[in-house]
């Protein structure tokens, strides 16, 4: 008997993407028939990249895998798994802290939206990388480029060269 396909999404802002998110990609795309990376808007946090420059970088880095796919939303995440069609949503974590707050999310879409998630542990090379560090080393000025891919890295470089500088 055939099965239906299991279509998963992996969240975020990945503003900018790590390496860390493409180990989960990499790894996930195996549990999966189809894995959306699923670029969120959140009006809270202040962003380098539009979210079309981020699905344009994750698409050139997910290339070689035909059952990955690439969309932005701007609405309650368990929304966009149901426009859709998603089964499964696919978190990956780094840290206890994240178990504590995954799980509470995890908890309550299941509760509201029927929604369930699966939590890959990253790989331990990248148990401490986060796009908000990223980008809070990048604008200090620090080197960040073993922490993100080289053509995420040079776009970040191009684009805090082009920010004016404050006082």
């Amino acid at each position: 008997m055939k099965h239906k396909p299991i279509r998963a999404i992996f969240p975020g802002s990945f503003d900018p993407i790590t390496n860390g998110h493409l180990d989960v990609i990499g790894r996930g795309v195996k549990l999966f028939d189809e894995l959306i990376v699923a670029v969120g808007q959140n009006p809270l946090k202040d962003v380098l990249f539009t979210p079309d420059e981020r699905v344009d970088m994750i698409r050139q880095l997910i290339a070689d895998k035909p059952r990955v796919f690439v969309q932005s939303y701007d609405c309650l995440t368990v929304e966009f798994a149901r426009r859709v069609g998603a089964d499964v949503m696919l978190r990956g974590l780094r840290n206890l802290t994240d178990v504590q707050y995954e799980f509470q999310l995890a908890m309550t879409n299941r509760t509201v939206a029927g929604i369930e998630t699966v939590f890959i542990m990253t790989s331990e090379e990248y148990g401490y990388v986060n796009s908000t560090m990223v980008r809070e080393i990048a604008l200090l000025g620090g080197d960040v480029s073993r922490l993100i891919p080289t053509p995420v890295y040079d776009a970040l470089r191009r684009r805090l060269e082009s920010r004016p500088s404050t006082p």
